[in-house]
Order: C-alpha cells, then sequence, then structure tokens
C-alpha cells in the first residue's frame, strides 16, 4: 500500500476508538459508502496496516495487575546486539509491549503483575537473563489514566 488518504486515515482513527462499529456507521462517519468503506478496510488489512482487532479488558474488573515499565540499556547497540535482544524478547509472553526507544534506554518494556513479588520472578527469570542487558531500570504504575477512555469520549 503506498499510501494513506484523509479518509484512511479517519477510518483508522474511528476504528481505534471502535473497532466494533458497524460498517454502516463507519461508512457515513466518513462519507462513504458501505461497500467502498469496506474495500479500503480489507486493502488496508491486507497490506498490514490494519493487523488484527483486540479486546480493551479492564483488568481492575478481571484481574488486579501493576503495569511495570521497564527501560533496558544494552552493553552495545550493534546490530547483532539489538537482533539478538528482540528476538529473545518475542518468546516471552509475561513481556506486553517493547519499544526500541532513543534517548537514555535502548529499550522500553511493558509488563502486567499481580504484586511485587511476581515481578520478582520475571526479573530473575526473564529479564536479567536477556542477552545483552547492562542495566535495568523498572518504575511501578500507580494508575493508567488513559484506560477509562469510554468508547468515542476522549
Amino acid at each position: 500500500m503506498t499510501g494513506l488518504d484523509a479518509i484512511d486515515r479517519n477510518i483508522l482513527r474511528l476504528l481505534r476508538v471502535d473497532a466494533r462499529m458497524s460498517n454502516a456507521k463507519l461508512a457515513t462517519e466518513v462519507g462513504l459508502s458501505p461497500s467502498a468503506c469496506l474495500r479500503r478496510i480489507k486493502i488496508m488489512e491486507k497490506a498490514g496496516v490494519i493487523r488484527g482487532y483486540t479486546a480493551l479488558v479492564d483488568t481492575v474488573n478481571v484481574e488486579a495487575t501493576i503495569a511495570v515499565i521497564i527501560n533496558i540499556t544494552l552493553e552495545r547497540q550493534t546490530e547483532d546486539y539489538l537482533d539478538r535482544f528482540e528476538a529473545a524478547v518475542r518468546k516471552y509472553p509475561e513481556i506486553r509491549e517493547c519499544y526500541l526507544m532513543t534517548g537514555g534506554s535502548d529499550y522500553m518494556l511493558r509488563v502486567d503483575v499481580a504484586n511485587a513479588g511476581e515481578f520478582e520472578r520475571i526479573h530473575k527469570e526473564v529479564l536479567s537473563k536477556l542477552p545483552g542487558v547492562l542495566r535495568i531500570h523498572s518504575s511501578f504504575s500507580i494508575r493508567n489514566v488513559l484506560g477509562s477512555r469510554v468508547r468515542g469520549k476522549n
């Protein structure tokens, strides 16, 4: 897919707010016929722009979790070190997100834990064994400010 136009970007914006919005409503919102809207969605899915759909789970109501943000600094920033680290991170489902960063650390990770003891286990069994790690800095979240977003409201 070469580029997204304003309508494609609007479709993506609306799907981010409510991925379960009916195609008819989505088409009306972006000013297209339902068939044209669905065609654009299918093109973006096929091109990998839309990789999938997910449910946002309110963990407060399901399970008590604490998001831990972890900054990782590698010993070196060579392509080999980055590749080995990223390959290792993909093996651990405990690591929910991983971002290559600019600034003071090389990677930012997020894990969700029930308590400090669970984080200690992840730190010992996962984080400290990742290849090329020089420094690990972890911060426990207090509350997800944006987690309370309601469908259609910012």
